[in-house]
């Protein structure tokens, strides 16, 4: 389930969300792997799932593991706002 405010990262393929999700728990930070919701149509069907309250280690660590998403979006009401854009 994603909540208010959570942060929904789509990497381009399922090795990189795989990739990406073993870095961020090696460091020890909470994010879920999750079915990617429908209407963000991920082109490997998974996603990384985490809390506003980490998005700087997150990012930080995708960043200098050359891991960033293919596109990130928030979680606002009913909606997925893209972040970034």
């Amino acid at each position: 389930m994603v909540k208010e405010g959570d942060y929904i990262a789509i990497f381009n393929s399922i090795h990189r969300v795989m990739e990406a999700e073993r870095l961020l728990k090696d460091k020890h930070l909470k994010v879920l792997l999750i079915p990617a919701p429908r209407a963000l149509a991920a082109d490997c069907g998974l996603a990384i799932r985490y809390a506003d309250d980490i998005r700087g280690e997150v990012e930080g660590a995708l960043a200098e593991a050359g891991l960033l998403p293919r596109d990130l979006y928030r979680k606002g009401g009913d909606e997925f706002e893209k972040v970034g854009e």
